[in-house]
């Protein structure tokens, strides 16, 4: 209980000290988990279209959340996966 205490603290805090970055990151993870669960139940012909877009715009998103939290190891992975993910919508695009 005291870890779960710890949790719901956090997450109050980040709420009240950055609410926009709090929705923006929550946005983006609706769209991780979204893109996961669309591909999980459509395998084998998944609707690649779709997916990625959730995933560059998450990542987009989660990209400026980690510029907004000052991380740079959160940038570098977000900003890479933006750019393979945009590399694969412009295939599916121009497919």
């Amino acid at each position: 209980m005291k870890l779960c205490g710890r949790v719901a603290k956090f997450v109050e805090e980040d709420w009240k000290s950055h609410p926009i970055r709090f929705v923006v990151e929550l946005v983006a993870w609706v769209l991780s988990i979204s893109a996961s669960v669309i591909m999980a139940l459509t395998v084998p012909n998944p609707p690649l279209l779709v997916i990625y877009l959730c995933w560059v715009v998450g990542c987009s998103l989660y990209a400026w959340a980690a510029v907004s939290r000052g991380s740079f190891g959160m940038l570098a992975n977000y900003a890479l996966l933006t750019a393979i993910d945009t590399y694969g919508l412009v295939v599916i695009l121009n497919g």
